[in-house]
């Protein structure tokens, strides 16, 4: 019986290095998209119209808020 003792395979140290970089771009790659997305809606204002006729329980409520840079 031979017991292959390869530090370097896929399923070694080689296979870690490999596993890890993989989850660190894909990390990378989340991270930078959801920066993206914070900016972009941190720059997103909204307006509310007749804020008078509002009722606390409605289900018509969102159609009050205006999206003002989509404006």
């Amino acid at each position: 019986m031979e017991n292959s003792r390869n530090v370097f395979s896929f399923d070694g140290l080689l296979g870690f290095a490999i596993a890890v970089s993989i989850l660190l771009i894909a990390l990378v790659f989340l991270m930078y998209f959801a920066i993206g997305s914070q900016n972009n809606n941190a720059t997103n204002y909204y307006d509310i119209k007749n804020e008078k006729s509002i009722k606390m329980f409605d289900k018509d409520n969102a159609k009050h808020i205006i999206d003002v840079k989509g404006v």
